[in-house]
């Protein structure tokens, strides 16, 4: 019977390491397919940057006047589209930033494939193209997910980002897996790292970070154990009685000009 016990949990391990990816991606991405029209777009003062047909790369700010202090790139959680955060730019156009929400491969209108991967590789050329567009300087704000993105994409763009907001981050997806997790080997089947503690040591930039007190999908040691392994400048943030789908709320605009002022300082 014990035999018999064993080879079944052999069966199953085997299984989930052979389905690994399709299983991963089914628990981590939850895109969307939807697009914004055109009286969307109007009323929240963004349009498509890059070719609306298919190939853009996300939204970006049309709001007069909130260029001045550069460009903010976000990248967001895993359930979605880029269009899903316009208040970003409601919360942060106002403090004279232009602000570029960032489309990953297989959502909203964009084709492309699901994972750490395609995601990186194209938030790299997001932040090369932006650069190249806008000029400096750019600074990066990732959520949920997108921290992970946004961390990796610091880490391999050196020289081009000028700080880095995280936003309900994780030290390394496989530790929130884990913990999610403890009775399934996620090791065996989780592809994707989002190590954010190794994409940035060696980081150069001011670094933000902000958990929520009450987050029961990441919880906020995850975010304390970044901040407390990352090398150079940082300072975090806890929002109070928020939760890892709310926090939004509970923040208004002095929270948002403490934060960006925080990454922004070496630029003034």
């Amino acid at each position: 019977m014990k035999k018999i016990f064993l080879n079944r949990i052999a069966i199953v391990f085997f299984l989930l390491a052979f389905s690994g990816c399709n299983l991963q991606n089914s628990m981590l991405y939850y895109p969307s397919t939807d697009k914004p029209s055109r009286d969307f777009l109007t009323a929240y003062h963004i349009h498509y940057w890059g070719d609306a047909s298919g190939d853009y790369r996300g939204y970006v700010s049309t709001v007069p006047g909130s260029t001045q202090k550069g460009t903010i790139i976000v990248f967001h959680g895993n359930a979605g589209a880029a269009a899903d955060r316009v208040y970003y730019v409601e919360a942060l156009a106002p403090l004279g930033y232009r602000v570029l929400l960032a489309e990953y491969p297989g959502y909203g209108g964009r084709k492309g494939e699901l994972g750490e991967a395609s995601f990186v590789k194209d938030a790299e050329e997001t932040v090369r193209l932006a650069v190249e567009e806008f000029g400096k300087p750019v600074f990066l704000l990732g959520e949920s997910l997108g921290c992970g993105v946004a961390a990796a994409a610091a880490g391999g763009s050196a020289g081009q980002i000028n700080g880095l907001i995280l936003i309900t981050p994780w030290d390394t997806l496989l530790a929130v897996a884990k913990e999610k997790f403890p009775w399934l080997p996620v090791r065996l089947f989780l592809t994707d790292t989002y190590d954010s503690i190794d994409n940035l040591k060696a980081y150069k930039g001011r670094i933000a970070i902000a958990g929520a007190e009450r987050d029961d999908i990441i919880p906020v040691h995850h975010a304390q154990e970044l901040f407390r392994a990352l090398p150079g400048e940082k300072k975090m943030w806890t929002i109070k009685a928020a939760g890892h789908n709310d926090w939004f709320e509970l923040v208004g605009p002095s929270w948002w000009k403490e934060i960006t002022d925080y990454v922004g300082k070496s630029e003034k």
